[in-house]
């Protein structure tokens, strides 16, 4: 495999992805047309997976995790997303569970939680988006009530990743139904908790790997100490969580996109038509070129939003702008992949139409396409 030179990216950091790459197409990629056709759970490569050390990617050293850089991170997760973009998924809600620990957490629960969860023996879950909610988290209607030195919590929510087999979920909830934004509050709540029930898995379109449940609360009794931070920053956690895994499905979108690109690629050089390839063709290689364009812009704006967010500075608007460009970029890029293989790529002999459905959720969560315009009007107004 090429390693294409990138601005930003160290020797370190490229080694990482190296090695994650190795992984990925040797354990990740054969079994991926397995996971969406019979629908098994991205979970059965957590063994493998923790052994690697990727659980923790996004945790320093201090609480278990390699402590490697942004860059790093969204490059193994590229990587990973170009083998399985359902183990990818899977991954990036165990890192939206931990992230929300580390920034909201205390000392005590970063250690009570995070050294486990960054060794891959514990899994995480980040219970936000409600039927009623997807698009504006601060519209919850679950609620928690304190009750001495337990908060009770009551309510559903939707769409949450890895919850039938996670060790933990960071529940959001209003506390204060009169607050708007400032009345959510998150909490950090064990899976057995008397009073949660998680539903089969959702019947998905895409990154079938990546079971998603709907999650029911009914009077769940957790201990104030579990709360993270004080009442009222709940929102504001989410938010910066968000910033960050948006991040990580812009890597999901290039790595699909990659994948997607060297298959038309080397199709195109193979398939002969009349006696030459196909790739002779000017429309073709236009097609191709404009593929690799937006796939290289994408770069761009990713790695621009993982510099702002190395250096410790805020890089919301461009995390918001990587994610769009990067989301959109990859539902052209399978489109035009399957067109490029015309009747062959329809076939589930061949990854296309997977690539082509896993790519369609990339524009919907961690905030739609336009909730992404939102963001990035409001930071150029001002």
């Amino acid at each position: 495999m090429t390693t294409t030179l990138r601005l930003g990216v160290s020797a370190d950091d490229q080694a990482l992805a190296d090695a994650v790459a190795k992984f990925a197409q040797a354990e990740l990629a054969p079994r991926a047309q397995a996971l969406d056709e019979q629908e098994l759970s991205a979970t059965c490569h957590l063994p493998q997976l923790a052994e690697l050390g990727v659980m923790g990617l996004n945790l320093p050293e201090h609480l278990g995790g390699p402590g490697v850089t942004p860059t790093a991170m969204l490059l193994a997760l590229v990587e990973i997303s170009r083998a399985c973009a359902a183990t990818s998924s899977m991954m990036g809600a165990h890192y939206l569970g931990t992230d929300a620990v580390l920034i909201g957490g205390n000392a005590a629960q970063h250690q009570a939680w995070l050294p486990r969860a960054a060794s891959g023996e514990w899994l995480a879950g980040f219970a936000l988006t409600e039927p009623r909610g997807g698009s504006h988290p601060a519209d919850l209607r679950t609620r928690a009530v304190r009750e001495g030195g337990h908060y009770r919590i009551d309510g559903v929510k939707h769409f949450i990743s890895n919850a039938a087999e996670a060790k933990f979920l960071v529940v959001f909830a209003k506390t204060d139904l009169a607050a708007g934004p400032r009345g959510v509050s998150a909490f950090i709540v064990d899976r057995q908790t008397p009073g949660i029930s998680v539903s089969s898995p959702e019947k998905l379109m895409g990154i079938r790997g990546a079971h998603a449940f709907e999650v029911s609360f009914d009077g769940v009794r957790v201990p104030a100490d579990c709360r993270l931070g004080e009442e009222g920053t709940g929102f504001r956690t989410a938010m910066k969580v968000l910033d960050n895994s948006r991040l990580d499905v812009a890597a999901t979108s290039l790595g699909i996109a990659e994948a997607a690109l060297a298959a038309a690629v080397q199709w195109a050089k193979d398939r002969q038509i009349a006696g030459e390839a196909l790739a002779g063709k000017q429309g073709i290689q236009w097609m191709l070129a404009d593929m690799k364009l937006r796939l290289e812009a994408a770069w761009g704006l990713t790695l621009q939003a993982t510099a702002l967010r190395s250096a410790g500075k805020v890089f919301t608007q461009q995390s918001a702008m990587a994610k769009l460009y990067a989301s959109e970029m990859v539902g052209f890029v399978t489109d035009c992949a399957l067109q490029i293989h015309g009747g062959y790529g329809f076939t589930r002999e061949m990854p296309l139409e997977r690539y082509a459905r896993d790519a369609r959720i990339l524009r919907i969560y961690e905030g739609s396409s336009e909730i992404q315009r939102t963001i990035i009007a409001r930071a150029v107004l001002g």
